[in-house]
């Protein structure tokens, strides 16, 4: 079992397998954030980063770098999210 709080291992390998990006930027960030914050991420925070992993790379690095605003940004998802967790996340990806 991994030494996250909120993810099974196979949870974990599929994270970082979807923070595998096209932009190198996006690669650096993401490999950052992972290293100093996926392990902390309340389960709210952890559907958050999974809805913002389902952006296009050009629009995810527009969050991470607050050239867009989220609300900016439309994804389709059917999942219950916190806008709150949203902006947490998206929070700790400008600082990684």
């Amino acid at each position: 079992m991994s030494d996250t709080k909120n993810m099974t291992d196979e949870e974990v390998r599929r994270l970082s397998w979807r923070c595998r990006r096209g932009l190198l930027e996006l690669d650096i960030i993401l490999q950052r954030f992972s290293e100093n914050h996926l392990t902390d991420l309340s389960a709210q925070e952890l559907l958050a980063f999974d809805y913002l992993l389902d952006l296009p790379d050009n629009e995810f690095l527009d969050v991470v770098t607050a050239r867009k605003a989220l609300t900016s940004i439309k994804v389709s998802s059917t999942k219950q999210l916190d806008a709150v967790a949203i902006e947490k996340v998206a929070a700790k990806l400008r600082q990684s």
